[in-house]
């Protein structure tokens, strides 16, 4: 009999195969005392394990074919560099010594509030990052356990055509499976933004995530059709579906084909309205797949990666040296690097902060307020940023402002992080542009009086939508209520466009909102003219903008603006997109 699932996609795409279900569930650990003189023994035990784990992954690493995407790499020597740290590598050590416990129950402790902390974050993105702890130290504990068997060591005969069932897939498993030829893969969790949903993206592969209890209906070797844009899923389909997914196959292998001759292409719409792309990145190596999609430049580079899962933080030196190489690669194309989006209850940030974490971290201290609080945090990385910027070019962006007195601290910091460059001699681009993130309602409807006083302002949708709305959009209680077309974000997202045309600034787009083809038309009607995005949404926004008139979409985006009935406003988009306009 015919079953539909639904689960949330994450990358494009339709495949169709039988399953193959991979254990990855918990792992169950107990704990037990151990004698005083056995302790050292245990200590010893426990990093024998972890050289176990890096040679894995080294291993892994070298297996990687050269044509493989950048970030497929740098995922795994994130997971490498867990290990080296004193999080992973020391804590676990110190814990052992002071409960005389065995290596895995220690590691379980640690683990556990490791989680904690990212499960404190606000940011949807760097909160997933848990998953990349529970990973690692699964890992390891598999070896301590002597699980000879990983996840991923099935028969490549196996996994060829197959569709891949399992609790949860870690990149390092992930790099292996997806270069054994899987069709596609189902997760009962993991989250959109996790790694594992970027490198199925990267590498093309449909994949559907968060499918509850998949496991329970969906058997070994039984056929199904999973849809990676819907998140659809189909089991034991009957002829007539699988005639009609096998046709939705062979049309998207055609679009892909269409989409790879826009690459270098102009991004300009029917009414000769030129919309500029860029790319999101995260690492200095992003910018391989920021190449291969042509895109204008970077548009958000993301800097937390540099202060996260270590005990100090980076000095001006390291930092400037990662930002460096991200501007000299770009060849001359701009790069917008957002300064440090953390927040101060987060001990991973190295920031050195012992203060008491607060009930409600979304609404405390964070981004541009934990940088004023900390400026000798802040200032090496504004100078930092500064002295990258005589390479190529490049503009600053605050996180999370809201209101023009933090804004002016923060001027004022940049003002004397130039001085003290001058002092050195060092050079820097004296007239650096400087923009903020609007992601505060208050922000957007102070949008005019930013626009005076910044180079440039950038909608990052995610948090916007959440404080709007007051949801958590990976909170599986609330997210259902996550919605970027409700009205009032709309209005937000309007005046923060309108408050740029009348000042003459530029106003761009760098939440997830920019990557999704749904709501492209609507914000070209919008008059929205910069949109940031992950590479692999690139092409495909660049052919719905290529085929869009803006002339003809402004008059139903006021439509949609005008309308509180989100019925009649998802009815509206609807014609957007449908109509050849």
């Amino acid at each position: 009999m015919t079953l539909s699932l639904k689960g949330t996609g994450i990358s494009n795409g339709i495949a169709i195969g039988k399953i193959v279900a991979m254990q990855t569930g918990e792992l169950e650990i107990s704990e037990y005392v151990l004698p005083k003189h056995l302790v050292p023994d245990e200590i010893e035990r426990f990093h024998h394990a972890l050289d176990i784990a890096k040679q894995q992954l080294k291993d892994i690493n070298q297996g990687i074919p050269d044509s493989a995407p950048s970030d497929i790499s740098a995922f795994i020597n994130t997971h490498l560099l867990m290990l080296d740290d004193s999080t992973l590598s020391k804590v676990p050590e110190q814990i052992i010594n002071e409960r005389q416990c065995n290596a895995e129950w220690a590691l379980n402790m640690q683990q556990k509030t490791l989680v904690n902390v990212f499960e404190e974050m606000d940011d949807p993105y760097l909160r997933t990052r848990k998953d990349d702890v529970i990973h690692v130290v699964t890992r390891v504990q598999r070896i301590l356990l002597e699980l000879e068997k990983h996840p991923h060591e099935i028969p490549a005969s196996k996994l060829r055509g197959r569709i891949i069932l399992a609790d949860d897939i870690a990149p390092s498993d992930a790099v292996l499976i997806m270069h054994q030829g899987i069709a596609g893969f189902i997760t009962e969790h993991g989250g959109t933004t996790s790694h594992t949903a970027i490198l199925a993206r990267s590498l093309g592969i449909p994949g559907i995530v968060g499918l509850k209890s998949a496991r329970r209906y969906l058997e070994e070797d039984e056929t199904i059709i999973i849809d990676g844009e819907s998140g659809d899923v189909v089991a034991s389909p009957d002829e007539y579906t699988l005639k009609h997914y096998r046709k939705k196959q062979r049309d998207y292998k055609r679009f892909l084909s269409e989409l790879k001759t826009l690459k270098g292409k102009p991004s300009r719409t029917k009414d000769r309205r030129n919309i500029k792309l860029h790319a999101n990145i995260e690492l200095p190596e992003d910018i391989t797949a920021v190449k291969r999609v042509a895109a204008a430049g970077v548009g958000l580079y993301r800097t937390e990666f540099l202060f996260m899962n270590r005990t100090d933080s980076p000095g001006e030196e390291e930092q400037f040296q990662a930002y460096r190489k991200v501007v000299k690669s770009l060849n001359g194309a701009p790069v917008t690097i957002r300064t440090l989006d953390l927040g101060a209850d987060k001990q991973v940030d190295g920031s050195g902060r012992t203060g008491t974490v607060t009930t409600n971290p979304a609404l405390g201290l964070r981004a541009v307020r934990l940088c004023l609080r900390e400026p000798a945090m802040f200032v090496p990385q504004l100078k930092a940023i500064l002295r990258a910027s005589a390479y190529g070019p490049v503009k600053i962006m605050i996180p999370m402002l809201s209101n023009l007195n933090e804004l002016s601290q923060v001027l004022q910091l940049i003002d004397e992080a130039k001085f003290e460059l001058k002092q050195r001699k060092q050079k820097f681009d004296n007239k650096i542009a400087v923009g903020g993130m609007i992601e505060i309602p208050a922000a957007a409807i102070s949008a005019s009086a930013f626009a005076e006083e910044l180079d440039f302002l950038s909608i990052g949708t995610n948090d916007l939508i959440q404080y709007t709305l007051a949801i958590d959009r990976i909170d599986d209680d609330v997210n259902y209520l996550y919605d970027p077309v409700h009205p009032a974000v709309l209005k937000l997202i309007q005046m923060t466009i309108d408050a740029g045309k009348k000042t003459n600034t530029p106003v761009s787009m760098c939440g997830e909102m920019a990557g999704d083809v749904r709501y492209i038309r609507l914000l070209l009607g919008m008059g929205l003219k910069e949109f940031s995005m992950h590479p692999s949404s690139l092409l495909r926004v660049k052919k719905i903008i290529k085929e869009s008139n803006t002339k003809e979409l402004a008059p139903l985006a006021r439509r949609v603006l005008r309308n509180s009935n989100r019925a009649k406003i998802v009815e509206l988009i609807e014609k957007m997109n449908q109509q050849n306009l």
